[in-house]
C-alpha cells in the first residue's frame, strides 16, 4: 500500500489527507506546478466555468449543441471526481472532496461513488458479480432464471448503442435497488449521505432555475442524461473476464478529445497498476513501455472509440454471464 493510503471501515481503499503532500513530493518531483498538480486545478476551474456558462446561456445555444457540450462537461466532472478519489494528493482530502462534491451530475452522491469505486479497485475481484461493484457480469444461475425479455434488455445493453441509451436507466435502477435494499434491511448507513446530497442538489437546481432560468426537466433531459450516457462510454469496454486481473483491464488508445474527457483513464491498464499516478502523467507512462503494458493485459487494446463503435454499435461486446471462477489461476507464461 502506498504511503498516504489507509483502509476505511469497510475495508475499501481510502486516502490519508495528512500524508498527501509527502506522496506528491516524492512522486511528482520538484517543479512547482507538479508539486501542486496545477493541471488538475485548471481542469476543475474549466469544468465549473463551462457548466455555469452553459446553464446561464442555454437559451442561446441550439439544443443539440447544448446537449453535446453539457454531456462533455458533466462526464468530465465525473472524471475529476475519479481523480480526487485516487490522486490529487497535493490537496488534503477535505479540500479535494469539497471541490468535486457539488452534485452537478444530478444523480449520484460523491461519497457513494468514492466508496463503491474503492471496492472496485480490489483487482483480484475484477469482473466478479457481487464482488466487483462495477461489474456488468451476472452469475450463471442468475442468468438462467431471468426472463427472456430481461435477458434481451441486458444483451442490448452490451451493444454500444444500448449502453448509451438504456445504460443510464439500468445504472439508476441498480442504485435504487441497492439503496432501497439497505433501508429494508434497516441499514441506515447512507441516509445522511443522501440528506447532504439533497441539500447540495437543491442548491444546484436553484442555480439552474433561478439564475439560468432553465426548467428542471430540461436540465435532466439535456444535461444529466447525456452526461451519464457519455460517461458510460469509457466503461463499455474497459473490463472483461480474463484468467489474470491485468488481463481484465483494457487500453483504448484514443485522441486528445476523449483523453482529456476521461483524464486519460482510457489507458486503463496504467490506472489500475498505478492508481495514484496523476492523470496527465498516464500517457507518458504508457508510451514509455507500451509493449510491456500490452504484455501485462494480454493485448487487450483498441485504437479508439470510433473503432469500438464500428465493431459493437449494434453487436454485443460479450455475453455478460460470468464463468465459474477457477480453483486456482494458472501461472502466467
Amino acid at each position: 500500500m502506498v504511503s498516504g493510503e489507509r483502509m476505511d471501515e469497510s475495508g475499501a481503499l481510502a486516502m490519508d489527507a495528512d500524508a498527501a503532500p509527502t506522496v506528491v513530493g516524492d512522486a511528482l518531483g520538484g517543479a512547482w506546478w507538479r508539486r501542486w498538480e496545477l493541471p488538475t486545478w485548471v481542469v476543475a476551474a474549466a469544468i465549473y466555468l463551462a457548466w455555469a456558462g452553459l446553464v446561464v446561456f442555454h437559451a442561446s445555444i441550439p439544443w443539440p449543441l447544448l446537449a453535446i457540450a453539457a454531456a462533455y462537461v458533466l462526464a468530465w466532472h465525473f472524471s475529476l471526481q475519479h481523480e480526487a478519489i485516487h490522486s490529487w494528493r497535493s490537496a488534503p482530502l477535505w479540500l479535494r472532496t469539497a471541490v468535486v462534491w457539488p452534485p452537478i451530475g444530478g444523480w449520484l452522491p460523491y461519497e457513494l461513488y468514492r466508496h463503491s469505486h474503492s471496492i472496485h479497485h480490489r483487482d483480484a475481484n475484477l469482473t466478479y458479480p457481487g464482488l466487483d461493484t462495477e461489474s456488468v457480469y451476472h452469475r450463471e444461475e442468475d442468468w438462467a432464471r431471468y426472463s427472456r425479455p430481461w435477458r434481451g434488455v441486458l444483451m442490448f445493453n452490451q451493444t454500444l448503442l444500448g449502453r448509451l441509451t438504456i445504460g443510464p436507466i439500468l445504472r439508476l435502477r441498480k442504485l435504487v435497488i441497492t439503496e432501497v435494499g439497505l433501508l429494508r434491511a434497516r441499514d441506515y448507513r447512507n441516509v445522511w449521505i443522501w440528506v447532504r446530497f439533497a441539500f447540495g442538489l437543491a442548491a444546484v437546481l436553484w442555480f439552474v432555475s433561478a439564475v439560468g432560468h432553465m426548467p428542471i426537466w430540461k436540465y435532466y433531459l439535456v444535461f444529466v442524461y447525456p452526461g451519464l450516457s457519455l460517461g458510460l462510454l469509457r466503461a463499455f469496454i474497459e473490463h472483461r473476464w480474463g484468467d489474470h486481473p491485468e488481463e481484465r483491464v483494457a487500453s483504448v488508445e484514443s485522441n486528445w478529445l476523449f483523453g482529456l474527457l476521461f483524464l486519460w483513464n482510457n489507458l486503463h491498464i496504467v490506472h489500475h497498476a498505478e492508481p495514484a499516478l496523476p492523470w496527465y502523467d498516464i500517457p507518458r507512462r504508457y508510451r514509455g513501455d507500451r509493449e510491456g503494458w500490452l504484455r501485462r493485459n494480454g493485448a487487450y487494446v483498441f485504437p479508439g472509440y470510433f473503432d469500438i463503435a464500428r465493431r459493437w454499435l449494434l453487436r454485443p461486446v460479450f455475453t455478460p454471464v460470468h464463468p465459474d471462477p477457477p480453483a486456482k489461476p494458472a501461472p502466467k507464461a
